[in-house]
């Protein structure tokens, strides 16, 4: 489990914390838990299926969307994935030494890149994504399979919250301006 505390711990000590400020604790708790979850969930994932079959969390997930939508753009797949174009070039040079993926020149847009996957690396995800997804129902396995579609709708309604008006809301907190470039490693001027 990620941290050092437990989840009932951190909700405690955010709770003693917050104790009076006008807060919307529900709703922090639903970003706090997803947060939470998701993390939980990937050191699990990384620590056992997908160590034993040499894959990263964010290598898994390359191979997933190319195993799913076929041979892509790399810019879809980074999409996709939820990973920088940047990351996606070393995660993709990885894979394609491992003869798992296939890079190639787009038919009519020689800028573009093509990923697919290779006979290899279908035959790694036939055989892995089983006990991937064992692993899914492991961790899952307190909930009913309706708590389970229960729960997946409320987070395909947080998702669809952030795709479709997260946009306009960054607007209007920045009141329409482009967000400042980070500051990497350097401390604000106080």
């Amino acid at each position: 489990m990620p941290g050092q505390r437990s989840i009932t711990e951190a909700e405690k000590l955010a709770e003693a914390k917050l104790g009076g400020m006008p807060v919307r604790h529900e709703q922090m708790a639903v970003v706090a838990n997803i947060y939470r979850a998701a993390s939980a969930v990937r050191q699990h994932l990384e620590n056992s299926v997908l160590r034993e079959a040499d894959l990263t969390w964010t290598s898994f997930v390359v191979l997933w969307v190319i195993w799913v939508w076929g041979e892509s753009e790399t810019r879809h797949v980074a999409e996709e994935a939820g990973i920088s174009k940047g990351t996606l070039t070393g995660v993709s040079h990885t894979l394609e030494a491992r003869h798992l993926v296939r890079r190639a020149g787009h038919p009519s847009d020689g800028r573009l890149v093509l990923l697919s996957l290779t006979d290899e690396g279908e035959e790694l995800m036939r055989r892995v994504f089983p006990k991937f997804n064992e692993e899914e129902a492991f961790v899952a396995g307190q909930l009913s399979d309706e708590e389970c579609r229960s729960v997946a709708d409320g987070l395909r309604r947080v998702v669809l919250q952030v795709e479709e008006h997260g946009e306009e809301r960054r607007l209007d907190l920045l009141d329409g301006a482009e967000p400042a470039p980070r500051r990497s490693g350097r401390r604000p001027k106080a």
